[in-house]
């Protein structure tokens, strides 16, 4: 589906349901270089248990029209412009990686319309290495591989989000390369990364935060270790963390894991 916010069409994923004003809203935001398809087992589940789902596709990120946002903050607005063109008064915000940092500012600058927040593969602060940050802006066919290998606990897991037969790493290289030639006009990977090393408003966001808050972390995360959100989770007013076996990419390497943990959170 696609929605008008901010001046440019906005791509959402909804599971292939229509929207019902009678049911709950789960928003799902991706991180760097991704795009709503990295939630496709989780979205698939809500979208057929009850929810309505909006998996969105960052401005300027795949079928998204617009600028790609260049801070947080303005991808936060992005989000709560979208909620108000689809008139959902409240929803759960569901982010990964970039797309946590997201969801908490929204919740933080919006907290009568968020009722959940769950903040994937998250870290504060979230700094990014010089020589990753270069290369995305030089190589970013290098970067690529750099980011994949650190962001999967295994080269070769078992059957994991898309099943048998698919190859986890060589599909999220090729998802990141999809996404990077989606826009022509701008380095949205290098963009990313600077929102995501520039944001310093994470602690001061959690302590705003008043709805339940669930950490769901990759124990094997190598790009967002679990310890570099212990300072978020200190804060959190009614805070819950999860833990699976898996690395960053934890919502396609360990896909039911993840939902299984978003289901639990849902029902407190």
């Amino acid at each position: 589906m696609i929605y008008d916010v901010q001046g440019a069409p906005l791509y959402v994923y909804t599971g292939g349901k229509t929207f019902d004003p009678t049911k709950p809203t789960a928003v799902f935001i991706h991180g760097v270089l991704n795009d709503h398809s990295v939630w496709i087992l989780q979205t698939r589940y809500f979208a057929n248990h009850g929810w309505n789902v909006m998996a969105v596709d960052l401005p300027g990120h795949g079928r998204s029209g617009g600028k790609a946002p260049a801070s947080v903050q303005e991808a936060a607005q992005s989000i709560m412009a979208l909620l108000d063109a689809a008139g959902v008064a409240e929803a759960v915000l569901i982010g990964h990686s970039f797309g946590s940092l997201i969801a908490l500012h929204a919740t933080a600058e919006n907290p009568g319309r968020v009722s959940q927040l769950m903040m994937v593969g998250t870290a504060y602060p979230m700094r990014v290495s010089p020589a990753l940050l270069e290369s995305s802006l030089n190589d970013p066919q290098k970067a690529i591989q750099m980011v994949n290998v650190f962001s999967h606990s295994t080269l070769a897991p078992p059957p994991s989000a898309l099943g048998p037969g698919t190859w986890l790493l060589g599909g999220s290289k090729a998802l990141m390369r999809r996404v990077l030639a989606s826009n022509p006009h701008e380095n949205i990977f290098n963009i990313g990364f600077k929102a995501c090393d520039s944001y310093d408003q994470g602690e001061v966001s959690m302590r705003k935060v008043t709805c339940p808050t669930l950490f769901l972390l990759g124990k094997k995360d190598q790009m967002t270790q679990p310890k570099a959100a212990q300072g978020l989770i200190k804060l959190a007013q009614d805070g819950h963390v999860a833990m699976v076996n898996a690395g960053h990419q934890l919502m396609v390497e360990a896909p039911e894991e993840c939902l299984s943990a978003m289901l639990a959170f849902c029902k407190k």
